[in-house]
């Protein structure tokens, strides 16, 4: 979304404009749910998270001055939202079924399993973020996940570049720990 855009978008919200918040909430909420499943156990505590994120940002609304980007200052109300003590449980839903959703024909017998091992792969991983520290899970899934550059999670975080980046390196090698350890 361009700069213009983005500013015409949250006029048009801080007018009262619902149509331009449904739109707010239809281009963040992929990134919204996706930082907050990485954050916490449980995909109906995500769900709700997700939900309280998006009242935030409607409350919240009114008092961007927009000095960050729109993306940014989201990021930032899910981060400190998933941070807080209650917001996270023990026990992480995983789905058997079909890792993207579509059916695939059962491998021949004897051949390697690719799906299986895929999923067996993100399991692991998934199973070692959630392991981590949530300050660090926080940026993981904003940087690895989401593609957010450093500059944009420092903003986000209200933290210098330097932390960031030296927090991603830390979290990249109490992961490496981790998975070499199961």
């Amino acid at each position: 979304m361009s700069e213009f855009d983005e500013r015409d978008l949250v006029a048009r919200c801080q007018r009262g404009d619902d149509r331009a918040f449904q739109e707010l909430v239809d281009r963040y909420k992929d990134l919204v749910y996706a930082l907050v499943t990485r954050s916490v156990s449980g995909t109906a505590r995500a769900d709700d998270l997700a939900q309280e994120a998006f009242l935030r940002v409607y409350l919240g609304l009114p008092r961007f001055r927009g000095d960050a980007r729109l993306s940014t200052w989201i990021y930032r109300i899910v981060a400190n939202l998933c941070a807080a003590p209650d917001a996270r449980h023990p026990g992480r839903e995983i789905s058997l079924d079909s890792a993207d959703g579509h059916d695939h024909l059962p491998p021949e017998p004897g051949a390697v399993d690719r799906a299986f091992s895929d999923l067996e792969l993100r399991d692991r991983l998934e199973k070692a973020v959630a392991r981590l520290p949530p300050k660090y899970r926080v940026l993981v899934a904003g940087h690895y996940l989401q593609g957010l550059r450093y500059e944009d999670l420092a903003a986000a975080l209200d933290l210098p570049l330097g932390t960031v980046k030296t927090h991603l390196h830390r979290a990249k090698r109490e992961l490496r720990r981790l998975l070499e350890r199961d």
